[in-house]
């Protein structure tokens, strides 16, 4: 009798060992999901609310629309300035051609009056011609220098005006982006789903008005589903990531969804040790006792049931099986 219940015992020892050590087990597991707040680019007040709360949307799913009126406004006006811009270009672009032209002519009087002066100079010792013609022909060639330099100062300022630097007009880039950011505006008026997503925490109504940056609801990841389940730290070594864990949700305490160990976390947050101030925040031990710390474990869900849909905060038991 004696050695029965030896034997059992160490039989139910080894048991013990195995599904608490070599297959880890805890019901302090619940559902988690990714969630977004979504919120509006711009601010207006919401003209169309298509959705309702709790629905199932796709990716690229009309969400909500902003009153795009003042937004469209300003882009037509961009248009608009973007077209005169351009009128404005080939303007500077014609003023830049005549005043080339101008400094071509006052190029051909200055090398005319230069040339005019070289053939009279010569004269003069031979008293062909006056002094005063000589000195005549020096001042005109002299003022058409400064006309062919006040010509060059034209073509420059004409061209500083137009703004072309390269390939690249300043003017037409500033004026076309202008244009895209009012057109982004706009399209910012329409808010769409990013992902297949659930809607939550929808409390709100055509009319209300939606200020920039500021969330208005919330979407539910529905891309991926993962269980976050809180282990004793005895149990860590036990758990791989890339492991294979068995979860049952209480939802649904008949059908088991297969996940896969994604990590282990790395750290927690504790109240002792704490800094208050400048100081440390040791709390007193009364006794001797000490409680093994839980990490979380996360652990993505593998496999999806429609007719059993996870829910954000469902709790579930969960059971590391090891790798494949």
């Amino acid at each position: 009798m004696g050695a029965a219940i030896v034997i059992a015992t160490v039989v139910m020892g080894i048991y013990v060992y195995t599904a608490l050590y070599r297959h880890p087990r805890t019901d302090d597991a619940y559902v988690r999901a990714n969630y977004i707040g979504i919120a509006p680019h711009i601010g207006g007040p919401i003209v169309e609310l298509p959705i309702v709360d709790n629905q199932r949307v796709r990716a690229g799913d009309l969400l909500f629309v902003v009153d795009p009126r003042p937004y469209q406004s300003v882009l037509d006006r961009a248009r608009a300035e973007l077209e005169l811009t351009n009128l404005e270009i080939k303007g500077y672009e014609q003023a830049i051609a005549a005043a080339e032209a101008k400094l071509g002519q006052r190029d051909a009087d200055a090398a005319y009056a230069h040339q005019y002066l070289k053939r009279v100079e010569p004269l003069l010792d031979g008293q062909f011609v006056t002094q005063n013609q000589v000195f005549e022909a020096r001042t005109r060639a002299q003022g058409t220098r400064a006309l062919v330099d006040e010509a060059r100062s034209e073509v420059r300022r004409a061209r500083d005006l137009l703004g072309q630097l390269g390939d690249v007009n300043a003017r037409r880039q500033a004026a076309e982006a202008a244009v895209y950011d009012a057109q982004l505006n706009v399209d910012y008026c329409s808010v769409r789903a990013p992902f297949d997503a659930y809607v939550t925490n929808l409390n709100i109504a055509v009319g209300q008005y939606a200020n920039r940056g500021q969330d208005v609801f919330a979407l539910i990841d529905d891309r991926e589903w993962y269980v976050m389940a809180n282990f004793r730290e005895s149990f860590l070594d036990s758990i791989e990531a890339g492991m294979e864990v068995d979860v049952y949700l209480i939802s649904y305490p008949n059908r088991r969804f297969r996940g896969r160990v994604q990590g282990v976390g790395w750290a927690l947050f504790q109240h002792n040790g704490a800094t208050v101030g400048v100081l440390p925040a040791v709390e007193p031990t009364l006794n001797w006792v000490r409680l093994a710390q839980r990490f979380p474990v996360r652990i993505v869900l593998e496999e999806r049931d429609p007719e059993r849909p996870f829910r954000m905060g469902q709790t579930a038991v969960v059971t590391v099986r090891g790798h494949r």
